[in-house]
């Protein structure tokens, strides 16, 4: 099973998506040399949290090679509303020859009236061309900084969209937040296969488990096993894994939406419900925390 990311716009009459050819990749390969017009594949319903946000504040849109993918439906989506909202399109890859969606997003910023575009080119061998046509990106050569991004005037108040490495969100993210957003306006997702993991097992230097920040809540009992930790469920967390990260007890996911299953834990007592039913059931006496919460008290293996 694999996940691929709608780059097409929200309203389009078919879905699309758009996949890097990999030299070892057996999913990308098939898509690029077996599949043909008309075949027909199973597919399951589009689902995840990485969308606009239903406001009127700006906009930014951060990517990374192929974390491009999910944001032009995004511009699409700006676009088709003739949004005047403040916009900031920022894209890293490693040449012109690799910059995929390079026209689409042009022409597609080209039609916002408050958008701004640039493009960062990491090849050593690049050199930035004279500016081109009224209109187009700002082409940068080399990687983009911490203050380069602090520079690009994104107001506290702007919801930002990041999707590339771990290593490039997280430096955004940090860039974003000492320039005054906050964190809940600064979504992410994770772009990549992580390697294999044991959920529950924590490298040395990881801080130690604690309670989460804020008032008790008054719900079920949550008691992470191996961490040694129990508290109260409380509705200001939207997951198991939301509470699970405010505690710092060690784990990990990816896609967030019941469908990778890296997130799987042991559920050793207790009963949880799923806000969002997972793609495949997980194994009798297992857990998603990315989609469920508690019903009763429950003690994770964690």
């Amino acid at each position: 099973m694999r996940s691929y990311s709608l780059s097409s716009a929200p309203d389009a009459t078919e879905y699309r998506i758009s996949v890097k050819r990999e030299e070892r990749g057996a999913a990308s390969t098939y898509l690029h040399t077996r599949l043909n017009r008309g075949d027909v594949i199973e597919a399951a319903a589009p689902r995840g949290a990485f969308v606009l946000a239903d406001a009127r504040t700006p906009v930014a849109l951060f990517s990374a090679g192929i974390g491009v993918t999910p944001v032009p439906a995004m511009l699409h989506q700006l676009a088709r509303e003739h949004s005047s909202r403040a916009v900031w399109w920022v894209h890293t890859t490693r040449d012109p020859g690799r910059h995929a969606f390079a026209e689409e997003a042009r022409q597609l910023v080209g039609r916002l009236p408050h958008a701004r575009s640039f493009v960062y080119y990491t090849a050593p061998e690049y050199t930035v061309p004279d500016p081109g046509a009224p209109g187009g990106p700002c082409v940068i050569h080399g990687r983009m900084t911490s203050g380069a991004v602090r520079e690009l005037g994104v107001p506290a108040d702007a919801h930002a969209y990041l999707c590339g490495p771990t290593g490039f969100m997280s430096n955004v993210t940090s860039a974003l937040q000492s320039a005054g957003l906050s964190g809940s306006n600064i979504h992410t997702e994770v772009f990549g296969a992580l390697a294999a993991i044991n959920p529950g097992v924590t490298s040395p230097g990881t801080g130690r488990p604690h309670q989460p920040p804020g008032p008790q809540g008054t719900g079920p009992s949550v008691t992470f096993a191996r961490s040694g930790l129990s508290t109260h469920w409380s509705d200001q967390y939207a997951t198991l894994l939301e509470l699970t990260e405010g505690c710092d007890i060690p784990t990990r996911w990816s896609c967030r939406t019941g469908v990778c299953h890296t997130c799987t834990t042991p559920l050793l007592t207790g009963q949880v419900q799923y806000t969002t039913h997972p793609l495949e059931d997980p194994d009798p006496g297992e857990v998603l925390p990315c989609c469920s919460v508690p019903t009763t008290d429950v003690l994770l293996d964690l």
